[in-house]
């Protein structure tokens, strides 16, 4: 007779446990994403994803550019709006790229031993002129409401390709008053912090046509991104940021691996430093002057998500990527540049895209005050940082 096994009897159902595997990716679910996205947008304010108490640096629009300089770098900014003390009205933004445009018409219009006394003489109600005087595009007199839907004031950041927005109230009286500033990284970093289906936004980067990729012509094999060496002088790098208006510029080698990345706060070491007759230094030199503190080069390859990138702005401060692939040994070769307005640009969508959360066309790469919000069932992020444009 065969054994007979007894087996307690159970104290009740045993339950599954769940499951480990990954519901499915698909184009909806990536699109319900980018729809939670902008509901979220839609229904915060400008003001909303802003800390408790803040503090707004605002520089008197008759200042010294040396006094406005020094006041940024005590402030740990790189930006700040300007004030009309005459109009009592907000007169614009000063930030890195005014440097950089006075720095290339001074070496244009000066002799080589004054330059630095010329850009730190010049007053701040004049750069305007400057930029006439280069013919490159002065940046539109902006602002938004602080009440005005977060939406609202990332469409107007997109469509007039700012890397910043002031947010301005009016009072009774009909003054002006600067509460403060909204970059493209805070909006996306209070994306990243607050709307949870971002891990949906699993399709690649290249795939989404976020950033500028490169495509060869004949003597630039990196057209049309602007590449540099580390053998290439300062000026020749601050001559193409004021032409381009950019903000960074690839350092590569000989077989186009990325080695660095030259940025236009670089530019600023150098001015605080006092080497304005020293631009013609090599970018291998210039980089000996960085701060320790420099976060490094963050990369990423076509072939990452969007979700990732989000995650990656959530953790750590992020203003562009420079995107790397290879094979048989040519790993970190450059093969496009991905900003912050790319990213903001793919999100925000074209008029034929907004309502069905898709987009094929490609990304376009190339006084204190104080105050308090209500909104605290908000994860706020800190306020923005030192670096970055």
């Amino acid at each position: 007779m065969d054994p007979k096994v007894h087996r307690k009897p159970s104290a009740g159902r045993r339950r599954r446990a769940g499951s480990h595997i990954a519901p499915a990716q698909t184009q909806e679910s990536h699109d319900a994403a980018l729809h939670s996205i902008r509901a979220f947008l839609r229904g915060r304010s400008s003001y909303d994803i802003f800390p408790v108490s803040f503090r707004t640096i605002v520089l008197d629009n008759k200042l010294e550019v040396k006094k406005a300089l020094n006041a940024l770098l005590a402030s740990s900014v790189v930006s700040a709006p300007l004030w009309n003390g005459d109009t009592a009205r907000f007169a614009g933004m000063f930030t890195v790229q005014d440097i950089i445009h006075l720095i290339q018409y001074y070496y244009q219009h000066s002799s080589y031993d004054t330059v630095g006394h010329d850009v730190e003489q010049f007053r701040l109600e004049s750069l305007r002129d400057i930029e006439r005087e280069l013919n490159v595009p002065t940046p539109p007199l902006i602002s938004i409401h602080p009440m005005k839907p977060l939406w609202e004031a990332c469409e107007l950041l997109i469509s007039t390709h700012a890397r910043r927005l002031p947010l301005l109230d009016t009072q009774p009286t009909g003054e002006e008053v600067i509460l403060s500033v909204l970059t493209q990284y805070r909006a996306l970093k209070a994306i990243a912090t607050n709307v949870r289906e971002i891990t949906h936004l699993h399709l690649s980067l290249r795939s989404l046509g976020i950033g500028t990729y490169i495509s060869p012509i004949e003597g630039n094999p990196f057209h049309p991104i602007a590449t540099a060496t580390l053998d290439t002088t300062v000026f020749d790098v601050v001559h193409v940021f004021s032409r381009l208006g950019i903000s960074a510029v690839p350092i590569i080698d000989e077989e186009g691996i990325v080695v660095n990345l030259y940025e236009t706060v670089d530019v600023i070491t150098l001015v605080r430093l006092g080497v304005y007759q020293n631009l013609d230094l090599t970018i291998a030199s210039a980089l000996k002057q960085r701060p320790h503190d420099f976060p490094g080069v963050i990369t990423c390859t076509p072939q990452d998500t969007l979700a990732s990138l989000l995650m990656l702005i959530k953790q750590r401060r992020v203003h562009r990527l420079v995107v790397v692939e290879g094979e048989g040994g040519r790993k970190g070769r450059l093969v496009g540049i991905i900003t912050l307005s790319d990213i903001l640009h793919y999100i925000i969508g074209t008029d034929s895209t907004r309502m069905n959360g898709t987009r094929s066309s490609a990304g376009t790469s190339a006084t204190a005050t104080t105050a308090s919000s209500s909104n605290s069932h908000l994860e706020v992020p800190p306020m923005d940082g030192t670096r970055g444009s």
